[in-house]
């Protein structure tokens, strides 16, 4: 006996209005999950050493700027080879090779939750194993390249960490080549930072140890000083974080920038005191060197010189 189903007077089924609200039902679901989807994989993980930020999606563009092993960036486009990115700490914008790139899937990024360390030396070599001699390295990273620590070496690996790479894989890494307890340096710190790179060759749109540009240098000292400061050196001379100072009054640790006129800035440096400054430039030798200030050449191009606010944060 078959019972036909009733309905109230007036609401007789319509096969074609369920199949309309069933699938309005179903496009409600999957829009809601890929909006979770997608907010979770806008955030990703470099996973090459340096990563260049290109003005366009092509290597045959201008380099603008970098992303270094480990750091996390917002996914802004996704366009098959390319994609188009934000990094965090300074939110600098451009285009950047997608595999160079691993979705976070989880979680707020790459060594937010877990114990992390950072690379003090200029470049640290990763294994696979803690042995240097069994295997070539994994992967060579640059300075302040963070890596999540899964444990500490033991016995035959003592000395050693086991950390989780960004493409998830276990490898190791000398402990003498990183350090945990991460403090802003002092202004004196941070120039014998500098110092450490004397030599270190120019590298237009550098911001790692590979090499740097002349803001990209500045930025990272500054940086070792707990500060997060804008990109480019025309950014860094109007940030709120600096104060105009006098040439006359200049400390070790200010920032000096140089230019046709204050309005037209194209190069940055710190003065390290006795009239001498530090700087990534290509001057003479394209190298990161110390100059003086009475030189004619850059006693005739300095515009401005700012120091920082010791309140100033990113």
């Amino acid at each position: 006996m078959t019972i036909a189903p009733r309905f109230p007077a007036g609401h007789a089924f319509d096969p074609q209005i369920h199949a309309r609200k069933s699938i309005a039902v179903l496009i409600l679901v999957l829009a809601a999950c890929l909006s979770t989807s997608a907010a979770v994989s806008r955030t990703q993980v470099v996973v090459v050493p340096v990563a260049n930020l290109y003005s366009a999606p092509s290597d045959k563009s201008a380099v603008v700027s970098q992303a270094i092993y480990a750091s996390n960036v917002m996914l802004l486009v996704a366009r098959g080879e390319w994609s188009r990115i934000e990094t965090l700490d300074d939110h600098y914008k451009g285009w950047t090779r997608s595999r160079y790139l691993r979705i976070v899937q989880t979680g707020n990024g790459y060594g937010t939750a877990a114990r992390t360390v950072q690379v003090e030396s200029l470049f640290a070599n990763v294994y696979r194993e803690p042995d240097v001699k069994k295997h070539q390295p994994v992967i060579t990273i640059p300075f302040e390249s963070k890596l999540e620590v899964l444990a500490d070496g033991a016995g035959s690996s003592q000395g050693w960490l086991q950390v989780r790479l960004p493409d998830l894989k276990p490898a190791w890494i000398q402990q003498g080549d990183v350090i945990s307890d991460l403090k802003p340096l002092t202004v004196d710190e941070s120039i014998a930072l500098a110092k450490r790179f004397l030599g270190l060759p120019y590298l237009w749109g550098g911001r790692s140890s590979f090499g740097f540009d002349c803001s990209g240098f500045t930025q990272m000292l500054v940086r070792a000083r707990g500060i997060n400061m804008p990109r480019e050196a025309d950014q860094q001379a109007i940030w709120k974080g600096v104060i105009a100072v006098d040439r006359k009054d200049l400390q070790p640790g200010d920032l000096l920038f140089f230019g046709s006129g204050p309005k037209n800035i194209t190069h940055t440096a710190m003065y390290i005191g006795e009239g001498q400054f530090i700087q990534a430039a290509t001057n003479d030798h394209p190298v990161v060197q110390i100059s003086r200030l009475d030189d004619e050449h850059w006693m005739n191009f300095l515009v401005a010189c700012r120091r920082v606010r010791a309140a100033a944060r990113p």
